[in-house]
């Protein structure tokens, strides 16, 4: 009988250390969507456009964007990899920003925005650091699941569809914009996902981030 119970405080024992790790990181990689709720996330004008449904964000409404804001290294990247699972419906538009801070409103003047577009009117589509270099050729089809991997190492973002690279930009050294294009450049930053117009329905899940050295 003794035997036996401590047989059991080891086993009790080794469980609750097992479940003391963390349960959201493998290889590095944290989720940051819990798929119920919009824990450790921000948005501002027309919230509305951001719902929760099966586990995945829907994207739907008017321009809004939704900006993460949580305990992972205080939401300040500057070195990491962003992924996420995204599907489009016909016609739709958005993005994933890269290096951006919250704002209440308008469309982010900081960071970078990846593009996540097959089928929209805008000729930069899917994978496209936007406006900087774009791609032209469409890598997967609207009302299927794809991965989207954006990789951020100092100059470099490498952007990945379903684990090819699709496009590697490198900023030049001393890169001067103007205008509301200054804060277009790597720095440090959150990440955010975009709601481009009523027209566009995009869908993100299994939303992870893996910082980097």
């Amino acid at each position: 009988m003794k035997k036996l119970l401590t047989y059991a405080a080891c086993a009790m024992l080794f469980m609750g250390c097992a479940g003391s790790k963390p349960t959201n990181s493998k290889g590095g990689w944290v989720t940051v969507f819990d798929g119920k709720t919009f824990t450790g996330w921000k948005v501002g004008a027309n919230a509305s456009t951001f719902k929760i449904e099966d586990g995945a964000i829907v994207v739907n409404g008017p321009r809004a964007h939704l900006f993460y804001e949580g305990p992972l290294q205080n939401h300040d990247f500057k070195n990491f990899e962003f992924k996420a699972k995204v599907m489009t419906l016909p016609g739709s538009n958005s993005g994933m920003f890269i290096h951006t801070v919250y704002q209440e409103d308008g469309w982010p003047s900081k960071g970078y925005e990846i593009q996540v577009n097959q089928t929209h009117t805008d000729w930069r589509k899917t994978g496209s650091v936007y406006g900087v270099q774009d791609v032209k050729e469409v890598f997967v089809k609207d009302n299927e699941w794809y991965t989207e991997h954006i990789i951020v190492q100092g100059k470099k973002v490498t952007v990945k569809i379903n684990d090819k690279v699709i496009n590697e930009y490198t900023e030049p050294d001393n890169v001067e914009r103007k205008g509301g294009d200054a804060q277009k450049k790597l720095s440090s930053g959150t990440v955010a996902l975009q709601g481009h117009d009523p027209k566009s329905k995009v869908y993100y899940k299994d939303i992870m981030i893996k910082p980097l050295p």
